[in-house]
């Protein structure tokens, strides 16, 4: 008999949009074989099929919006064992258009602040990509769809827009804030040969979320360094006895356990702005946020109740994570939760860099690649194995003299691995 394959749990969200089909009606299928690619704000996952089969009917489409308990396929049950079909992955995303260059590209004038009695532009209205909801809901607030730009699929306008368009418009001066010239657009053509690449839908809303945080938090950069000689020392010797377990020992499982010694010394580091900016949530976990470089962007997982783990469990974990985090497993309750983010670029290269807090954190700490230098212990310089740092913190909620009391007592830490067992 046929039989219904449902969405299973996909986390916090209410919903994710479809943004592939992996199957055909008829394709056979086996269990776990993916089914469609979904996408939420920060990441996307597949959804499979919990058994073997040959699809009977496909009961979504691309641009649906689905959540647990939503019907995704029929399936019939297969006669014979078969095998799982593979269709390419391909990114959907709208190609960009070029426009020419104007010969003097005028600057758009400031959104005029918005109000229930703010004239609108019918025409410009009309020809606004959005739904009658969100139609009705701008003209409650007296906003011309004309003017907002929209971050929904193939460019439509969604309630979160036009919430922060608003907000845009109320935050300037009554008399007008400081206007920003929109950047003209070019025809690079005209100098040789280009092609056009569309970004992925994590790069662009990465890039949304880094511009709110770096336009409305004052941010402030701590430098400081390391020594992790010692450290080092013992870590290796780790790592070789747990090779052959599969179990790799990285630095950063060190640092993780650091951060959560400082948080506890700090707990303002361990806090967040409420809505009104008025009240700090003071937070009684240890939930680390690992900055983690994939094909598709950038992302965060977080990994949680650090404190109570050891460091091979951490190792574990933190590889696993990574694997989840490549091949786009990850959900939408993965990346949320944590008290502070820990950028590294130690395997990259670089001497210094300025993080961008991860928001709603209050701080995030960026580690470059280590090296040796010659140290002075009072009587000669001896060859000491470095860390540089770079703490970025909200100035809102941090002054600078925390901020370096914070590196210190970190640097401290890494420097002598018995104080992780304090």
């Amino acid at each position: 008999m046929s039989k219904e394959i449902l969405v299973p749990d996909i986390g916090d969200f209410a919903d994710v949009e479809v943004i592939e089909i992996l199957v055909s009606e008829g394709d056979s299928i086996q269990a776990e074989d993916s089914l469609i690619s979904v996408e939420s704000d920060k990441a996307s996952m597949e959804i499979p099929s919990p058994e073997a089969g040959v699809v009977k009917e496909i009961k979504v489409a691309i641009g649906d919006r689905i959540a647990e308990g939503s019907l995704v396929i029929v399936l019939e049950p297969a006669d014979v064992t078969t095998t799982a079909v593979e269709t390419p992955k391909v990114e959907l995303a709208p190609t960009p258009v070029v426009a020419p260059v104007a010969a003097t590209p005028a600057p758009k004038a400031a959104p005029a602040r918005p109000s229930p009695t703010a004239k609108i532009d019918e025409a410009s209205f009309s020809k606004a990509y959005a739904t009658p909801s969100v139609r009705k809901f701008a003209r409650e607030l007296g906003v011309d769809l004309g003017k907002v730009e929209g971050s929904g699929r193939k460019g439509r306008i969604t309630k979160e827009n036009v919430q922060g368009f608003v907000k845009r418009a109320m935050s300037q001066p009554a008399g007008g804030g400081l206007g920003v010239a929109p950047m003209p657009e070019i025809d690079f053509s005209q100098w040789g040969e280009v092609e056009s690449q569309p970004l992925s839908k994590i790069n662009k809303l990465t890039g949304q979320f880094l511009h709110r945080n770096w336009v409305t938090i004052p941010h402030v950069t701590q430098f400081d360094e390391a020594d992790i000689t010692d450290m080092e020392i013992f870590r290796k010797g780790l790592a070789a006895d747990y090779k052959e377990k599969g179990i790799r020992i990285t630095p950063l499982v060190f640092m993780m356990k650091a951060l959560v010694s400082a948080l506890k010394e700090y707990p303002r580091f361990n806090s967040s702005l409420d809505v009104s900016g008025e009240k700090l949530i003071m937070k009684s976990y240890f939930n680390i946020g690992i900055a983690i470089d994939t094909p598709g962007g950038l992302v965060v997982p977080v990994v949680r109740d650090v404190d109570r783990k050891s460091i091979v469990e951490l190792a574990v974990e933190l590889g696993e994570i990574s694997v989840k985090a490549r091949d786009k497993k990850l959900k939408p309750a993965d990346m949320q939760g944590g008290s502070i983010t820990i950028s590294s670029l130690g395997g990259i290269g670089g001497t210094q860099f300025t993080p961008i807090v991860n928001a709603p954190e209050v701080a995030i700490l960026g580690v470059s690649r280590s090296k040796m230098q010659p140290v002075w212990n009072g009587k000669e310089f001896e060859p000491r194995l470095m860390l540089p740092m770079s703490l970025s913190y909200d100035h809102r909620v941090i002054d600078g003299a925390d901020g370096a009391r914070f590196t210190t007592f970190l640097s401290r830490v890494l420097s002598d691995t018995r104080r992780l067992l304090l």
